[in-house]
């Protein structure tokens, strides 16, 4: 991975950039040495380096049974599927299906896309995934409710039995309870990782093995990450990154938008928000993190990345190298369209091309650039890129001095909801 920064601001009232490596580097070493605030999570800051062969195996073998399945259902919300669903949409070519197909549910409240769901799911061989600590989340817990009891309508219980497979606590909660009584297999959330930095634990690595995608590959690439990013260095990348990033919200720059000029980048970036969102807007504070994928989005945003107020900075993600592109560009006799000085040249070379004039427009209209490379869009270039934003979040959060492993907040809207619920089913 290569990151380059782009038009840093020699002071922001508060220090120069050399100034806040150092203090990102001071994060780091509290951050690493577990005596920050939010200590009692950091059970993932290790994970890459700290599975034996017997998990792997157990996970991966699991896997192989539920693929002899036409189709997985992944029941799960905010941490508990945005990294697998981002995996393996990163993954996966555009226009093909896994095998199985992998279908996300319990994300959502969404009436007709559950009973749609349903109806697609009859007479398939289907299994589920369940993903909860509590088994109490709403959204995931309806939609198991209402997919387990259409599989008790329709198989035995031993069939059952082999298709379910729940990730849950260790030893408490609804889900853990009903796991046991039912007899499904399970996996477990360990209690010092929270759901948005669970990629990494069976939450996401099942998913993407039975996905058919190599998940010790994945961890590999995590934890040559975890090597580089606990380096006790101004030269850390994560460092770099918290620290440009701290340096932009005191300049003024409120809004981090991720870029991508890949489509499978979308759900990847997706996870990133939920990432850095939940952990950094707390105590009115912290930086909006928002997405966009260019060219497309060039098209309805690019006015106003342009031109609009100045509180944006660009995070753009960068894929080197692709191999599969055959689209090269034909000559037309006519060259009615004036493309034909291209003739010849690839769709990645042009859209390389956009991205290097995107990034001089930009910077000419006032919004700064950080701009990561990665030579593929293979597992371990993803697994690289999952740990170096976990770790750099931890540290960006320690910067703001909020905790960036609670989020008190999310539960407001419960509280209404269950409020309203209950009068009105009295």
């Amino acid at each position: 991975m290569k990151i380059d920064f782009f038009q840093i601001t020699g002071n922001s009232g508060k220090g120069t950039f050399s100034d806040y490596c150092e203090k990102a580097l001071e994060r780091l070493e509290i951050l690493n040495s577990g005596k920050g605030s939010g200590n009692d999570f950091l059970g993932w800051i290790n994970l890459p380096q700290s599975y034996d062969d017997d998990e792997i195996k157990d996970i991966i073998e699991t896997a192989g049974n539920l693929r002899e399945l036409d189709i997985i259902v992944i029941i799960g919300i905010g941490g508990s599927y945005l990294g697998a669903k981002a995996i393996i949409e990163a993954l996966k070519p555009q226009f093909e299906k896994t095998s199985p197909e992998i279908i996300f549910a319990g994300h959502n409240l969404c009436g007709n896309y559950h009973s749609e769901l349903i109806d697609y799911l009859t007479g398939k061989k289907y299994g589920l995934i369940v993903i909860s600590k509590s088994g109490t989340t709403t959204e995931p817990a309806i939609a198991f409710r209402l997919l387990l009891h259409e599989m008790k309508n329709n198989f035995s219980a031993e069939e059952i039995r082999k298709r379910v497979i729940a990730i849950t606590d260790a030893e408490k909660g609804a889900l853990k309870e009903l796991a046991d009584k039912e007899g499904f297999k399970t996996f477990i959330i360990p209690d010092n990782v929270g759901g948005r930095y669970s990629v990494l634990t069976p939450v996401g690595l099942l998913p993407v093995a039975v996905a058919g995608f190599d998940i010790e590959s994945l961890l590999h690439g995590s934890s040559i990450a975890q090597n580089i990013c606990l380096e006790y260095s101004t030269e850390n990348p994560a460092v770099k990154y918290a620290a440009f990033r701290n340096l932009m919200y005191d300049s003024g720059k409120k809004t981090e938008l991720l870029v991508n000029y890949n489509l499978r980048l979308n759900f990847f970036t997706e996870w990133w928000k939920q990432l850095f969102g939940e952990s950094e807007g707390k105590e009115n504070k912290g930086i909006f993190p928002a997405s966009a994928s260019f060219t497309t989005d060039l098209h309805s945003l690019g006015q106003y990345i342009q031109q609009g107020e100045r509180t944006i900075f660009e995070t753009v993600i960068f894929v080197n190298n692709q191999e599969n592109d055959t689209t090269f560009i034909p000559v037309n006799a006519d060259d009615n369209d004036n493309l034909n000085y291209l003739a010849g040249k690839n769709m990645e070379y042009v859209n390389t091309k956009a991205a290097e004039g995107t990034l001089i427009a930009h910077l000419e209209g006032g919004v700064p650039n950080i701009r990561i490379e990665i030579d593929n869009l293979d597992e371990y270039n993803l697994g690289f890129l999952l740990y170096f934003f976990e770790i750099s979040c931890g540290i960006s959060g320690y910067m703001l001095n909020i905790n960036p492993f609670d989020q008190p907040g999310v539960e407001d809207y419960k509280r209404n909801m269950f409020k309203l619920l209950r009068k009105n089913n009295r």
